[in-house]
């Protein structure tokens, strides 16, 4: 590193600064101790950084989510950019019914740098408040309200659960039958809010029939879905909150003899690696998950090195695009 910043004209706490992707650096400068490091064929030596406290940032992530999937893609996000960032990721679980004071508690005696909370934790105020007032940098991850002073990642759940909707409504569906998410979620009543709302652009009636209870769970879609298929009519579609409780809803359908989507339409949210390994594949809102969980910890990273530096920062917040995936899942449905 001495020689990286002999060569650029700059401080070794500079040359560490670029390297270790401090943000308050000019770029200028940045280039000049890039092109630098390009010349002298610099790496880093992990272990030495360590050894020297170099990689000190510690950051927490607390996991329980009942989705593997949606797990799955919160893990690869947060350990890619781990490892980018020389951050040490603590994976700590935390099974439901754990009394959030305990939860809280449990996460303060390892005493991370900075807190990731992804589905179901960003939505309990106990444990983000807790943390906040000790001090912990917080991000909370996909959650449909952030909460003063945490950061926040997230899309607009609302917005893109309209959006399917919309495009069901396109097909020609008129009954549509919908498997909301945990009722303690803020996302999830974002979706089943921006369902309604494309039900009311197109003068529909809200039929309560039509809505029925899931929790992210496949097992929850089984039950909501066989629910939805009981009313008559039938609903001709079924959107749910997330591809795990879609996925059910293909086999319930299948269980009736049903065919996908020739009999029943069937969407889900998410686009976790699911979404492509049943048959027919599911049409979905593609949540970009792993890209927001590395996100939160490329900012809680730069707020730890901020803080050693005596620097503070307004929490930042990032809302991330949807996009929705058509796959063999959905179809006009039949006259």
């Amino acid at each position: 590193m001495s020689d990286v910043a002999r060569a650029a004209g700059v401080s070794p706490m500079t040359a560490s600064r670029v390297i270790n992707k401090d943000a308050n650096v000019r770029p200028e400068t940045r280039e000049r101790v890039n092109a630098a490091i390009a010349a002298l064929n610099y790496a880093p030596n992990s272990a030495a950084r360590l050894l020297a406290g170099a990689a000190r940032t510690r950051i927490a992530l607390l996991y329980g989510n009942p989705s593997a999937a949606y797990l799955s893609e919160v893990l690869l996000g947060c350990l890619s950019e781990a490892s980018r960032s020389d951050v040490q990721l603590m994976l700590v679980r935390c099974d439901d019914g754990l009394d959030p004071t305990a939860v809280a508690a449990r996460v303060l005696a390892d005493r991370p740098d900075g807190v990731i909370l992804p589905p179901p934790f960003c939505d309990v105020p106990e444990i983000v408040e807790r943390l906040l007032s000790a001090g912990i940098a917080t991000v909370v991850l996909a959650t449909g309200a952030p909460a003063a002073g945490a950061y926040g990642v997230t899309i607009d759940d609302a917005l893109a659960a309209a959006e399917m909707t919309r495009h069901l409504l396109g097909l020609g569906h008129r009954r549509i039958g919908f498997i909301g998410g945990a009722a303690n979620q803020t996302a999830s009543a974002r979706r089943l809010e921006g369902y309604r709302l494309a039900l009311r652009e197109a003068g529909l009636p809200a039929d309560e029939a039509l809505v029925a209870q899931g929790d992210f769970s496949y097992r929850s879609g089984l039950v909501a879905a066989g629910q939805l298929l009981a009313v008559s009519p039938r609903p001709t579609a079924i959107f749910a909150s997330n591809d795990d409780m879609a996925a059910a809803a293909v086999a319930a359908a299948h269980r009736l003899h049903l065919e996908v989507p020739g009999d029943l339409s069937v969407c889900g949210f998410d686009d976790t690696a699911l979404a492509t390994t049943i048959s027919p594949e599911l049409s979905t809102v593609r949540q970009p998950v792993a890209e927001m969980a590395q996100a939160a910890v490329e900012m809680l990273a730069i707020a730890a090195r901020r803080r050693r530096h005596g620097e503070t920062a307004a929490p930042e917040r990032r809302l991330f695009r949807h996009e929705i995936v058509r796959r063999q899942s959905d179809a006009a449905p039949q006259a």
